[in-house]
C-alpha cells in the first residue's frame, strides 16, 4: 500500500497494491501496523460501518467532538463518490482548509481522516456502497456537522446542489464560522 501525505499533510491516501489476474483481483484492505507507522500513532478501530445511497446523495459534513471524536478510514466498496474533509482543528496550519478526492470501486483508495476534520461525501453513482472503520462509536451528544453549502468553504460537490438528496438535518448544519470546532490544546 503506497501512503500519500495530501495538501493537509495530516489526511492520508492510500493507495493499494491490487493483485489482479483472469480470475478477479486482491489487495490488502487495511494493514494497521502500515498505517500506525506512517502516522506516528496508534490506531484503534473498533467499528466498520457501511452505507448504500443512489446517486446524486450529499451526506455530511459530519464529525464528534471530544471525547468521542473518531478517525476514519475510508472507502468505496461499489460505484464512486467525490470525498471532503475540512480542517476544525483550530490554530492549526490548515485550520478551515479542504480537500476533496474522488473514491471509487474502480481505483480502490482510501482516505485515513483524522480526528479533528469535518468529513462527508456525494455519490457520484447510483447505488454506491461506501465502507468505513472508526475508532470511537457513535455518541449523539457529541455529533456536529457543518452546513455543506458554506460560501465560506466553497466546496464543489461536482453536481449541481438543486439534483442532490440530502437530509433535513444537514440542510440545517451551522455555518462554518458558527460550529463547534477543536480547540487548540487538541492539536498534535
Amino acid at each position: 500500500m503506497k501512503l500519500i501525505r495530501t495538501e493537509i499533510p495530516d489526511v492520508i491516501l492510500c493507495k493499494p497494491n491490487v493483485h489482479s489476474d483472469d480470475r478477479g483481483y486482491f489487495y490488502e484492505v487495511f494493514k494497521k501496523e502500515v498505517i500506525e507507522s506512517f502516522i506516528g500513532e496508534t490506531i484503534n478501530f473498533c467499528q466498520d460501518n457501511e452505507a448504500k445511497s443512489s446517486s446524486n446523495v450529499l451526506r455530511g459534513l459530519h464529525y464528534q467532538l471530544p471525547p468521542y471524536a473518531q478517525c476514519k478510514l475510508v472507502r468505496v466498496i461499489k460505484g464512486k463518490v467525490l470525498d471532503v474533509v475540512v480542517d476544525i482543528r483550530k490554530g492549526s496550519k490548515t485550520f478551515g482548509k479542504k480537500i476533496a478526492v474522488e473514491l471509487s470501486e474502480e481505483n480502490k483508495y482510501q482516505l485515513f481522516v483524522p480526528k479533528g476534520f469535518a468529513h462527508g461525501y456525494v455519490t457520484l453513482a447510483e447505488g454506491t456502497i461506501f465502507g468505513y472503520k472508526v475508532d470511537n462509536y457513535y455518541n449523539k451528544d457529541s455529533e456536529r456537522g457543518i452546513l455543506f453549502s458554506d460560501p465560506e468553504l466553497n466546496i464543489d460537490w461536482q453536481l449541481p446542489i438543486e439534483t442532490l438528496t440530502i437530509s433535513e438535518k444537514d440542510k440545517l448544519q451551522p455555518l462554518f464560522k458558527d460550529a463547534d470546532v477543536f480547540e487548540p490544546n487538541f492539536i498534535k
